[in-house]
């Protein structure tokens, strides 16, 4: 097969990696230098088995910022395309995704198009009545940054949603790639494919948001958040896993793909839904008044990223947690060697580790690293577990 992958962030890059074991895979991206160091077999992106497999494997793989040719043979085109959530809409923003859609239509009109960017309920079959294209599936992914080939090679499931034929042929070639054998495979309606991605990313934000309050709980009255959380986690029903409390949960899927969903139930009775994302404000509310408790004159943050190994702060809950400091009155210092800038949220950025420890009153860590263990005497953090 010729498979063309548009995008090539974790989702499209995982996927390329995966499918050019066995197929002639194609990467589309916009980003020049992307492109470029990827033809070089270097990844762009921050995952280990990804540069592993560039460096050892036989792929037919290449990457290109032409359209044409990235689309003009492909059997199959793959959308990875980042879909952001549009606060003013109220809705994921999936004009790029559209146009994707179109240059394919317009350039080889035979490609089966297959959507992995996340979308609202019913976006694949109202954009297929509104270009009057079948070729479209739905595919969902169910990936996790720094470990989105893995999770591609081992995947929990695989779902495709679309015409049953072609779903079936998408299906067969993500299962020969993969080194996980006896893969659940569910191949359904679009919409319902759709729905999975939207309710399996809120669930996990109920779980982070569930934990999160039983930790403010905790702290409040001086109880052992750590006894609790073992202890309700013995059911087997619950499970001792995805329960490390935090600051919050964000990054690229849970935030956006809550709020989509919220939107989706507009006209649905709901309590849940909207009360996980105002739990997940009111998390990143009681860390900053536990922290202005202890009226500091500045706040050192150790880090914006969500866990360790990330290479992203996009819509983290370190953020949020910073916005509410700042708007008690209290000066706070950045440590992010992701940072080039000299300011980030108003705020000065420290790039001397030793100076950044020195100058804060109180350090907040949403994750606890080695480095930062000699000044333990200055930590505020709920990284109760030590894990992701």
């Amino acid at each position: 097969m010729n498979i063309t992958i548009s995008g090539l962030g974790y989702v499209g890059l995982s996927n390329a990696i995966l499918l050019s074991q066995n197929h002639k895979v194609i990467g589309l991206d916009i980003v020049s230098e992307k492109v470029k160091m990827l033809n070089q077999g270097i990844s762009p992106i921050k995952d280990n088995e990804i540069q592993n497999f560039l460096a050892t494997k036989e792929l037919d793989l290449k990457a290109t910022i032409n359209k044409e040719e990235a689309y003009n043979n492909a059997d199959f085109v793959v959308i990875a395309t980042p879909t952001n959530f549009d606060n003013l809409k109220n809705h994921l923003d999936t004009q790029k995704v559209e146009e994707v859609i179109e240059d394919v239509i317009r350039i080889n009109s035979k490609a089966i198009i297959v959507i992995k960017s996340t979308v609202p309920i019913g976006f694949t079959s109202k954009i297929k009545a509104k270009l009057n294209f079948d070729n479209i599936l739905f595919s969902p992914e169910f990936i996790r940054e720094g470990r989105s080939l893995y999770d591609s090679l081992y995947p929990s499931r695989v779902v495709v949603g679309g015409q049953l034929e072609q779903s079936q042929l998408f299906a067969n070639l993500l299962i020969e790639s993969a080194f996980k054998k006896n893969i659940d495979v569910l191949l359904i309606d679009s919409s319902e494919a759709e729905a999975i991605k939207l309710f399996s990313n809120t669930f996990l934000a109920m779980r982070v948001a569930y934990f999160n309050e039983l930790d403010s709980f905790a702290e409040k009255n001086n109880l052992n958040s750590i006894d609790i959380i073992k202890g309700v986690g013995l059911d087997s029903r619950i499970g001792s896993h995805y329960n490390n409390p935090s600051f919050g949960y964000g990054g690229y899927c849970l935030p956006k793909d809550t709020k989509q969903l919220n939107f989706d139930y507009q006209d649905t009775p709901s309590i849940l839904i909207n009360a996980i994302i105002e739990a997940n404000s009111s998390r990143k509310d009681f860390i900053a008044n536990s922290i202005s408790k202890n009226n500091p004159n500045t706040v050192g943050v150790y880090r914006l990223i969500m866990k360790h190994d990330s290479y992203n702060y996009r819509s983290s809950s370190m953020q949020g947690v910073v916005e509410r400091i700042k708007a008690k009155g209290i000066r706070v210092v950045i440590y992010e060697p992701l940072i080039k800038e000299d300011q980030f949220l108003e705020s000065k950025v420290i790039k001397d580790l030793k100076e950044f420890k020195e100058l804060s009153d109180i350090i907040i860590l949403n994750r606890v690293a080695d480095e930062m263990l000699d000044v333990k005497n200055k930590f505020y953090t709920r990284d109760i577990f030590k894990v992701n």
